[in-house]
């Protein structure tokens, strides 16, 4: 062999040597959070995930979304809570489905040292490190105040709920009928509760019109409800007589509110909800004290306000 070849050969092995050589510094891995939601479909709960997703990129932690196929579905949710606390996360962000349901696989987390952070609807537990959400009994008297608003210090009202026992639900009614036992002349002369079924909500709403046909105004307590009471009460054409209350900001019903079909509509402020429900998590696998409670605010949008800029950010998180 040629003396150039061997030296460059030698050069070769040496370099080959020296590479696996070197020796790399440990990296620290990211931490992995669980978020199990009620839902993943929807306008409400893509923001809840926009806004968890911001504050997983600030603080650098690795995310995974689980929810089940239907937001009633309270034993699929539980499910996928075990398979959460099997994967061994450093926390759980979860917005329970069933407020006392859940509370053994929140305790089943503590047990196996993982926090866990509630979002948007509570959960019966000690265990619960913090609850950020909305107030939801303070929302149910907002959309009472709006109503009477409306009709006046008299009238008859029905209620499209989600359902029965749901705690969010619940806490709603209860502001609601609170707000407006204040006013002796407002009937209450119905009450439904549609599921997350939107054609349910529009079966039920023609029902309750055919039934009082004297109906003043609704309340639909959920957003998959204001949708099926809007598209029933504008098919008949009485959205000048059946003023409606929605809650949440699909763009199907901010078109219905500029269209007059819906007056008004409460909103909570999901992006915040989603980010500060990862950041607490965040704090707490850090050792940092957490507040038991954060509420993240509820605001009556109509037709005069939607507009205004402070409101356009909220209605619009997606949009900068």
């Amino acid at each position: 062999m040629k003396p150039l070849m061997i030296a460059v050969l030698i050069a070769m092995l040496s370099v080959s040597s020296c590479t696996e050589s070197v020796e790399t510094l440990p990296t620290e891995q990211k931490k992995h959070l669980e978020v199990v939601l009620r839902s993943q479909e929807g306008d409400y709960w893509k923001t809840v995930k926009l806004g968890a997703e911001v504050a997983a990129k600030e603080f650098d932690v690795a995310l995974d979304f689980r929810a089940p196929g239907d937001e009633a579905d309270v034993k699929g949710q539980i499910a996928l809570m075990e398979q959460s606390i099997s994967s061994g996360p450093d926390a759980i962000v979860l917005a329970a489905n069933d407020y006392k349901e859940l509370s053994a696989v929140v305790d089943e987390a503590n047990k196996a040292h993982i926090p866990v952070i509630t979002i948007d609807s509570e959960v019966e537990s000690k265990n619960v490190q913090s609850f950020i959400g909305a107030n939801n009994y303070e929302a149910g008297q907002l959309a009472g105040k709006q109503l009477i608003k409306l009709i006046g210090r008299s009238g008859q009202i029905a209620i499209v709920s989600f359902q029965q026992g749901e705690r969010n639900t619940e806490l709603r009614e209860k502001g609601l009928l609170d707000e407006l036992a204040k006013y002796p002349d407002v009937q209450v002369i119905d009450k439904v509760y549609s599921l997350t079924d939107r054609e349910l909500a529009a079966q039920l709403t023609h029902t309750v019109i055919d039934k009082h046909p004297q109906l003043d105004g609704i309340v639909a307590m959920s957003e998959i409800s204001s949708g099926g009471v809007a598209s029933a009460v504008q098919s008949r054409n009485l959205q000048e007589k059946v003023k409606i209350i929605t809650f949440d900001s699909t763009s199907e019903e901010l078109e219905l509110l500029q269209e007059g079909v819906i007056q008004a509509t409460i909103i909570q402020n999901p992006f915040s909800i989603g980010y500060l429900g990862v950041k607490s998590a965040v704090e707490a696998v850090r050792g940092k004290s957490v507040p038991k409670r954060v509420e993240t605010g509820i605001k009556a949008i109509d037709i005069n306000n939607m507009f205004w800029s402070d409101n356009q950010k909220l209605l619009f998180p997606f949009i900068k």
